[in-house]
């Protein structure tokens, strides 16, 4: 058989054929006086049983163990690995639905930043007024990256702090107070008077306990050298002085 024949017998195709004898799983045929390898009977049977172990979901390092004659594992044992693999990504499946099906029912899924959880969900709706401020969708952002990043028992934390700070009585005014300095800052020098006001106001609404105790403040705190990278130098600098504040109040 010439390998076109060979691979629509067995139904895979040329390029298969010519990888699985790159790989060693499929033995090379002799060569007829013209050049062009000539399969038999047992080539094909042999590609039959790597299609069929594939198919299962044996990888080909695996399938190259099953073909050996003198392999570590047999099929039985290789099949009961893939068997209990496939149990492992059900369990995970099944897991990733329930979050999903969780973030459906609490809005979280369809925040404009989603999908986050459903307590930063509830924190963005309960500031959805502010979405027309620039600096309000750019914390939501910031917030979406934190939570995406922290650890689970952290992001817990985190977001009632902030829920916390948010909820309590003039939280969500002060927080609507704060987006308005920092939006006037985005086209004045980090030595405008307002800055200062700024800084204060956002200091108020930052919870200490958002800060852990040993933070680095300045550049070498690569987290916060890309977030003031990102403000506007006046709005940078409110931020530096904001965290400044709050560490030092604790102290």
């Amino acid at each position: 058989m010439r390998i076109g024949e060979l691979a629509a017998a067995v139904g895979v195709t040329t390029r298969a054929v010519r990888h699985y004898h790159h790989l060693g799983l499929l033995p090379e045929p002799e060569r007829l006086g013209n050049g062009y390898r000539d399969y038999t009977l047992r080539h094909a049977v042999v590609l039959a049983r790597i299609r069929r172990l594939t198919e299962l979901g044996l990888g080909l390092a695996e399938v190259r163990d099953v073909l050996a004659d003198e392999a570590g594992k047999d099929l039985a044992e290789v099949l009961a690995e893939l068997d209990e693999d496939l149990a492992r990504q059900e369990a995970a499946i099944r897991e990733r639905r329930a979050r999903l099906r969780a973030l459906r029912e609490s809005e979280g899924g369809t925040a404009a930043e989603g999908p986050v959880s459903p307590e930063l969900a509830a924190l963005f709706r309960s500031t959805a007024g502010l979405s027309d401020s620039p600096m309000a969708a750019k914390d939501r952002e910031i917030l979406a990256l934190i939570e995406t990043s922290a650890p689970p028992e952290e992001r817990k934390r985190l977001m009632g702090l902030m829920s916390g700070a948010v909820g309590t009585p003039g939280g969500r005014e002060r927080a609507a107070a704060v987006y308005r300095l920092l939006d006037e800052l985005a086209d004045v020098g980090p030595d405008d008077p307002r800055v200062e006001e700024a800084a204060r106001a956002l200091a108020e609404c930052v919870p200490a306990e958002l800060l852990p105790e040993d933070v680095v403040l300045d550049e070498r705190n690569s987290f916060l050298a890309a977030l003031y990278a990102d403000f506007a130098p006046a709005q940078a600098e409110a931020f530096r002085r904001a965290l400044r504040i709050v560490t030092e109040g604790r102290s």
